[in-house]
């Protein structure tokens, strides 16, 4: 990778050249920061580059309240404040999947007694924050604490009924999120066959379920792959079926001239980036649904009335059902599976990574952007990518993404827990956490910052309120565990206790430059 060609595809150049302009909240008197650098490691350990440090804020199994408890494999994170308080504020977290290790816990054996405890380790966790000499403090004690799980009776948008039911059973896979101007948080449903498997329009089988959920809870599989709007404040939720049904990786949420915008991945290979426009401003009830033609550069309308193709849906709620079908019928570009989207507070951007796709040939992935034509709710757009990933680069699988109040790019890495230390992966070490400055002598070099335990990644990258320090989710360490005496991880606790995914707070006087 050439770094001025990064410099230039970030917009870097034109910042050094004129702060003053920028966009969004990047600050145009912040200074230039030199930042130190890691090695890859293999170590157990969440180790970090000079003058940085960690705090644990919070892990899995972890008692928030008098019945429930802080979730499984933490994702992402973000805030809003509490009402009626100063500087405290309301913190969520998604917990994703169970994962290999979970059973390890629960039992192997699909019993409903096991399958109960894994249901109510996924969803999220909403805990009360605040500042305590100096650090961020979960109060344990908070009556704000509260969870959403895999058991929760949901509803579905304008009062959708799917399958029968207007009422969802639990949301599941949450991986990455956003948040409305309304302080509602997105949490996007990602694997959800692993749970209850999937099938096509046409009712075909098309992914067993992994996890065997449904042989006690015979949910319908299009009842997941949803975006859900979250109140953290009072926990009620809708799964916006006007956003589409696919394996969502995130939702950013960007005002345009016409509404609000909402961009989200499908992060599996072959499938599409999509954007769902608002009609209005204030909420997500009604818009339409777009998907990218990355070749000809034009969003594409998942709509029953706009393309005659779609007819063998039926109705525009089939459509939204069964979107990645749809995607494909009107022609969507493939994509090396689709993972963070954020908004270059420099240019305007929209910058997404795509992870890996070994079929073709891209084992250390890209990151890309997308230019709107006009504004967030053009249907034209010009797309960008670069092959960033490799040996040379020193760093693999590009996922979480985040921008910092300097425009500096933060992202972290997502090899998988099994092929870490190996073959075309063995110069990178564990998972890291990464930096790209903005301006200064190190400006478009990629630096890394910190490495992950055993077999975890670093996921939900966010910035206090205060932006003096970051908060970090560590998911999945000792994934690759084969029983409770053969553990391949015991961070955060060591001796030998069970590894923990945690939400760590990232100190260093390199946030408040």
């Amino acid at each position: 990778m050439d770094r001025r060609e990064f410099i230039e595809f970030l917009g870097y150049g034109s910042f050094a050249l004129a702060g003053s302009q920028l966009i969004s909240s990047c600050s145009s008197t912040s200074k230039a920061t030199t930042f130190p650098s890691i090695n890859p490691t293999l170590n157990d350990a969440l180790e970090l580059a000079p003058g940085f440090t960690w705090e644990r804020m919070i892990s899995w199994g972890d008692k928030i309240n008098a019945t429930e408890y802080f979730g499984h494999n933490n994702d992402y994170i973000d805030y809003i404040p509490l009402p009626g308080k100063t500087d405290e504020y309301l913190l969520w977290v998604n917990n994703e999947y169970v994962g290999p290790l979970m059973p390890i816990v629960s039992g192997k054996e699909r019993t409903k007694e096991n399958i109960d405890i894994e249901r109510a380790a996924v969803g999220a966790s909403v805990v009360h924050i605040k500042k305590v000499n100096g650090s961020w403090k979960v109060q344990f004690d908070s009556k704000h604490n509260k969870r959403i799980t895999g058991e929760t009776k949901i509803p579905f948008s304008n009062n959708h009924v799917i399958k029968g039911s207007n009422i969802a059973e639990g949301t599941i896979n949450n991986c990455s999120g956003g948040k409305t101007p309304w302080n509602t948080i997105l949490t996007c449903e990602e694997n959800y066959n692993y749970c209850y498997g999937d099938k096509s329009f046409s009712g075909e089988e098309i992914s067993p379920a992994y996890d065997k959920w449904n042989k006690f809870y015979p949910n319908p599989p299009e009842h997941y792959g949803w975006v859900v709007e979250v109140d953290p404040v009072t926990m009620k939720a809708e799964k916006r079926v006007e956003m589409g049904r696919f394996m969502h990786e995130c939702a950013l949420v960007v005002q345009s001239q016409n509404g609000l915008v909402v961009y989200s991945g499908d992060d599996a290979r072959g499938e599409h980036i999509y954007k769902f426009v608002s009609d209005y401003d204030k909420n997500l009830s009604k818009g339409t649904l777009y998907v990218a033609d990355i070749k000809k550069g034009k969003w594409l309308p998942l709509d029953i009335t706009k393309d005659k193709r779609l007819e063998k849906f039926k109705t525009q709620k089939n459509v939204m059902v069964y979107a990645r079908e749809a995607a494909k019928i009107v022609g969507a570009t493939p994509l090396d599976r689709p993972e963070d989207i954020e908004l270059n507070p420099i240019n305007g951007d929209i910058v997404f990574t795509l992870t890996n796709n070994k079929k073709t040939n891209n084992h250390h992935g890209k990151i890309c952007k997308i230019s709107e034509n006009g504004n967030y709710a053009s249907t034209d757009f010009t797309y960008g990518e670069l092959h960033i990933g490799g040996e040379e680069g020193g760093f693999s699988c590009p996922d979480n993404l985040a921008f910092d109040k300097s425009g500096n790019l933060w992202f972290a890495t997502d090899i998988s827990g099994s092929k870490i230390g190996k073959k075309q992966y063995k110069s990178f070490g564990n998972n890291g956490l990464f930096v790209v400055p903005a301006r200064g002598v190190d400006q478009g070099k990629v630096i890394q910052i910190a490495s992950a335990p055993v077999a975890a990644e670093f996921t939900g990258i966010k910035f206090s309120p205060d932006s003096n320090s970051m908060f970090l989710a560590v998911q999945h360490p000792g994934e690759t565990s084969k029983s409770k005496t053969n553990l391949t991880s015991n961070w955060p606790f060591g001796g030998n206790e069970l590894p923990r995914s945690s939400v760590v707070e990232i100190k260093s006087k390199f946030f408040q430059s």
